[in-house]
């Protein structure tokens, strides 16, 4: 039988030469002290490096505040969760059983870190050249398809825009329901505009996520409505 870390070597197309360094930065802090936290640390660092000097080199003509918010899309949570489920990297965490049990290899937390774990583990392992290679690698298809200006701000912010511009009342978010444990809470929050009738609810892991999905429905509804006012 084949090992499991086997295919995770073919998925990242790297094969460590020192395998403790995978197995750290694989390892939940609900496992043992030695686990990827320090790894994470470095792969963070290493992560905003490369993204920052891949975006300044496809993008000359953009300014210091788009560079800046096209690197904040590209290295937030989100963005790093997506590319853990791509590599399956779930399945190959060492959790707690506490972590396990809760749903810890489909966190996003939890996800996005290891995977800045794993970037300062190739960089231990193989130097600062193969961990650019593997970013860049696994950045490939969103550095060639960056968003737009407008796609760069969230929902929330588009949503109250195009209120303004349309002389609407300024939309208010209510929660719903919380539900979960503390450590796994699911949030559903409402957003609602004073004056018109369709209400829309967005859910997450988070508070802030919930208010942006509640504000990407308003957005779409608003659209459908009216199909000559895209927000």
């Amino acid at each position: 039988m084949s090992d499991p870390r086997d295919d995770l070597s073919h998925r990242l197309d790297y094969r460590f030469r020192n395998p403790r360094l995978l197995e750290e930065a694989l390892t939940h802090r609900s496992v043992s002290e030695r686990n990827n936290e320090r790894l994470e640390f470095l792969g963070d660092s290493i992560l905003n490096f490369v993204i920052a000097d891949e975006l300044f080199k496809r993008q000359p003509e953009d300014s210091e505040g788009k560079l800046s918010r096209l690197r904040a899309s590209l290295v937030n949570r989100e963005t790093l969760a997506s590319i853990s489920r791509q590599l399956d990297l779930g399945a190959h965490l060492r959790l707690g059983s506490g972590e396990r049990k809760s749903g810890g290899r489909r966190r996003d937390s939890i996800l996005s870190d290891a995977l800045e774990g794993l970037f300062g583990a190739v960089y231990l392992d193989g130097g600062f050249g193969a961990c650019r290679d593997l970013i860049v690698r696994l950045y490939a298809n969103r550095l060639h398809n960056l968003p737009s200006a407008a796609e760069l701000k969230d929902p929330k912010t588009r949503l109250q825009e195009h209120l303004q511009s349309a002389r609407l009342p300024l939309p208010t978010y209510q929660v719903l329901e919380i539900a979960g444990k503390a450590h796994d809470q699911t949030f559903r929050v409402e957003c609602r505009i004073p004056g018109v009738e369709t209400a829309t609810v967005g859910e997450a892991r988070s508070r802030r996520r919930a208010e942006q999905r509640g504000a990407e429905a308003m957005l779409r509804a608003l659209s459908a409505d009216d199909p000559e006012k895209q927000p």
